[in-house]
């Protein structure tokens, strides 16, 4: 299947102008002409919205998850077309691409299985006793309930697992919550075939046509509509941390404040224990440079730092490193933006107290290559701004005098989305004083392995502590990721008749 694209915003189930047009900027190929919505267009869409909810907020749960495998089925009919889009688009190889768009059809079907199952209702009862004393009890009901429209914001590095039809559309969708999106610049034509695949699923499925919206935007404006919009209930957005901290500011400034789950990426520290570093120091060294330059090192997950105990293993962990790198040839960054950014980081990184050993490229087609810096854990801890993350392929290896310093290095850390531990077994005590310390920092935690890489599963946790996320009870991977567009509502003594489909 092949579609035109327009260019153009979905809102109320119609593909309709609003604003002037703008220019996309594709790695390769022509760009295409893009609508840029504002809060006119963000209005008639969450208006739309709210109407769709009275609908979509009280379908049956297996409505929903026929929905979202029919999100999935219109998304795989347009997989050539998707893959070929977005490979222009950003650059990124096809192959990634196909594998992506699996892991978006996959993560719809989960949450379709999930709400069948229903557990994420958390469904309790107590029964009446009218007949204790001193008073009596009420019958209580309580089911978890869709909050009601949500803001969802497309990220530039996933332009199909978290952008249109992602896992933060997929979670609010299967909440029973109609969503409306505001699309990413970096890769318009593949968020608006994503959206005509939700649109196409909306009415052979015969949802409201509210239910999905979707608006096109290059500038900040259709963004902080969306929410301020007193009609959105929550928001997800994943980016960087000057653009989600803004945006988490207006949701905390509205005059009904609304939850924000924000996240914000992190530099996901790896600390190389003693034993394992003298016994496959150089095999982790090469892991590392593998994990640091996936996908030009554009991931939330990438590891930024590692932690070493200064020695002669750690000096051959950095040489192996350094070596690995240099086979890794320039690669084309996602945007001219983010390959600005990458520079800047970079170059920051170059005059600080850290000391170059992998000087960093970023070339006028904005390829990027990969850049490590070394740094002593006295400079590490004395000099903070060397913790603000750099998005690409920039790694610093922090060079700790002691056991001591080590941990003094994970108290120091900020929140984190992931923290590794690779170790072998006669590191083990160690680790145990590491644990404690870095559950307390980073929402997941590794032993052995490498955080690029995000498994949708039932226990997964994408999420962690400020400033990695804006709400450290969540996750925006993984069946849990439901229980940010839901609330928990209590039924006293309501008649069965009143009471949702859920609790009869």
């Amino acid at each position: 299947m092949t579609e035109a694209l327009t260019g153009q915003h979905l809102i109320n189930g119609q593909w309709v102008d609003g604003g002037a047009p703008f220019q996309s900027d594709p790695a390769s190929g022509d760009p295409m002409t893009v609508q840029c919505g504002g809060a006119a267009e963000v209005d008639a869409a969450v208006q739309s919205a709210e109407i769709a909810f009275a609908t979509y907020g009280w379908t049956s749960r297996e409505d929903r998850a026929v929905f979202l495998e029919a999100i999935a089925e219109e998304i795989d009919a347009r997989g050539a077309q998707l893959t070929a889009v977005g490979h222009a688009e950003t650059g990124l190889p096809e192959a990634r691409l196909d594998g992506e768009r699996g892991r978006t059809c996959g993560q719809l079907r989960l949450f379709a299985a999930h709400i069948r199952e229903g557990t994420y209702l958390d469904r309790r009862h107590d029964g009446a006793l009218p007949d204790r004393a001193p008073l009596p009890r009420p019958d209580l009901k309580l089911v978890q309930r869709p909050v009601g429209p949500v803001g969802i914001f497309g990220a530039s590095n996933f332009p199909l697992a978290f952008s249109t039809a992602g896992g933060d559309t997929a979670a609010a969708l299967a909440a029973g919550c109609p969503v409306v999106f505001k699309g990413h610049p970096g890769h318009p034509g593949t968020g608006e075939l994503v959206a005509r695949a939700i649109d196409a699923a909306i009415k052979r499925t015969g949802m409201p046509a509210g239910t999905f919206g979707f608006v096109h935007s290059n500038t900040n404006a259709a963004g902080e509509a969306l929410v301020r919009h007193p009609l959105i209930c929550a928001v997800g957005f994943t980016g960087s941390y000057g653009g989600g901290k803004a945006l988490f500011d207006i949701a905390m400034s509205r005059p009904e404040p609304i939850p924000f789950f924000g996240e914000l990426g992190a530099i996901n520290p790896v600390f190389v224990l003693d034993n394992a570093l003298v016994a496959r120091g150089d095999d982790t060294a090469k892991g590392w440079a593998a994990s640091l330059t996936m996908g030009v090192g554009q991931f939330c997950t990438n590891p930024g730092i590692v932690v070493l105990t200064d020695g002669d293993a750690a000096e051959s962990f950095a040489k192996t490193a350094v070596t690995a790198l240099d086979q890794v040839a320039p690669q084309v960054m996602l945007t001219q933006g983010t390959a600005a950014a990458y520079d800047r980081g970079t170059e920051a990184l170059a005059n600080s107290v850290a000391t170059t050993i992998k000087p960093a490229e970023v070339a006028d087609n904005r390829c990027g290559a990969p850049a490590v810096y070394r740094v002593s854990g006295d400079d590490w801890l004395a000099h903070p701004e060397l913790a603000h993350e750099v998005f690409g392929p920039s790694g610093i290896l922090i060079f700790a005098k002691d056991a001591e310093q080590r941990l003094a290095i994970a108290r120091g850390l900020a929140g984190q989305l992931t923290a590794t531990l690779q170790m072998d077994d006669a590191d083990l005590d160690a680790a145990q004083q590491l644990v404690p310390i870095l559950e307390r920092k980073a929402g997941r935690i590794l032993a052995n392995a490498f955080p690029t890489g995000v498994e949708v599963a039932d226990a997964m946790v994408h999420g962690g502590p400020f400033p990695a996320s804006t709400n450290f009870g969540a996750t925006s991977v993984g069946t849990m990721a439901i229980r940010r567009f839901v609330r928990p509502v209590c039924y006293q003594d309501i008649p069965s008749a009143l009471l949702p489909d859920d609790l009869q």
